[in-house]
């Protein structure tokens, strides 16, 4: 078997990075859509919504019997005896653990403000989350900004605030002020926390002292999920929630059939979202993972607006814009940053190519 040549080594980093973007991409539009398909049509459980969105743990498994199975069958393996059924150490094992507990909170935090928030305006409060990606990543794990990058997160800001100051007309009918404004800061709370969770995954890459490899972060995920899972499933334990489950899907208004397939698709699209950020993580940076689930926003918003009739405001308009804006600037940073670098580096060999010409001369 021919050695991989650093060539086809980025070659397929870009291919997988593209891949666990896409992944992201569907789950980040389509999580928060059925999620609030889950509320508006009659289901009431925060803490069953919030287990749900990492409740879909098990489905790594699949992938990860399939790379246990190679790996045995690899001649490697073969020759060593046997291949390890898990890679993780203790050392990352305790740390995702920890982020996973942390993300159960998360996930509670997004799913009350899920509940009682148009589905428009919970999108573009989670876009804020940028904000505090780009403020942990450059404590954390010392992320290099550049005007480009500065001016995008002041954008997703303001564009925030605009849509926190001019909020007439955009709640959910039946529903006072008060639960609103919880909604509100729920989801901003949300926000925060998860801008704090993808700096923490990628400094945990970072400090882990073994190899690393995408079957690792597979299992890194797993437990995630796991914990997260397993901090929801005491909230529904103290809620009295798994007896409710039932009564609900009766009462459900697409349905007792139509409950299950929701919760059951609501399982496996947020699994989807959480597998593609670790994945983005682990190619690129926690900055890109968060400026990807801030893309799509837009998307959400629209089919949001087309799905469930919401209103579209002036100020959601606005802050559209902003966020767009936003992005465009963050992506043409990083496009003028490559080709500078690329610049440098072909500058750098050419300088190089002339000495050792130079001397060869001499030499002759």
């Amino acid at each position: 078997m021919e050695a991989e040549t650093p060539t086809t080594t980025t070659a397929m980093k870009t291919t997988f990075l593209i891949m666990n973007g896409v992944i992201l991409a569907v789950g980040n539009c389509g999580g928060p859509l059925i999620m609030r398909l889950y509320f508006i049509r009659g289901g009431e459980r925060i803490w069953f919504s919030s287990w749900l969105e990492t409740g879909g743990w098990p489905i790594i498994l699949i992938p990860l019997i399939a790379a246990y199975i190679r790996r045995r069958r690899s001649t490697t393996a073969a020759a060593d005896g046997a291949a390890k059924l898990i890679l993780m150490k203790p050392r990352l094992f305790s740390a995702a653990s920890v982020i996973g507990i942390l993300t159960g909170l998360d996930d509670y935090l997004y799913a009350k403000g899920v509940a009682k928030l148009p589905i428009s305006t919970a999108a573009l409060l989670a876009a804020t989350h940028l904000v505090f990606t780009a403020a942990f990543a450059f404590l954390l794990v010392k992320q290099k900004f550049t005007a480009y990058s500065v001016n995008a997160v002041v954008l997703l800001t303001v564009g925030t605030v605009v849509l926190g100051l001019h909020t007439s007309g955009d709640r959910p009918e039946g529903e006072s002020e008060k639960e609103y404004v919880v909604g509100f800061i729920m989801a901003l709370s949300a926000a925060a926390l998860y801008g704090l969770i993808l700096p923490v995954v990628e400094l945990m890459y970072k400090k882990a002292k073994q190899a690393l490899t995408y079957t690792l972060i597979m299992e890194i995920q797993l437990v995630i999920c796991f914990f997260a899972t397993l901090f929801c499933t005491v909230g529904m334990l103290i809620n009295n929630d798994f007896q409710a489950i039932s009564r609900e899907a009766k009462e459900y208004e697409l349905g007792e059939m139509k409950y299950y397939l929701v919760v059951i698709w609501s399982a496996i699209i947020w699994q989807l979202f959480f597998l593609g950020v670790v994945g983005v993580i682990f190619y690129s940076s926690s900055l890109l993972s968060g400026i990807i689930i801030t893309v799509t926003i837009p998307i959400t918003q629209i089919l949001g607006v087309f799905i469930y009739n919401e209103k579209f405001q002036a100020e959601k308009g606005i802050a559209l814009f902003l966020s767009l804006w936003g992005f465009i600037s963050y992506f043409f940073g990083e496009i003028t940053k490559n080709k500078n670098s690329n610049e440098n580096n072909d500058q750098i060999r050419t300088t190089t190519e002339t000495g050792r010409s130079s001397r060869q001369i001499i030499d002759s």
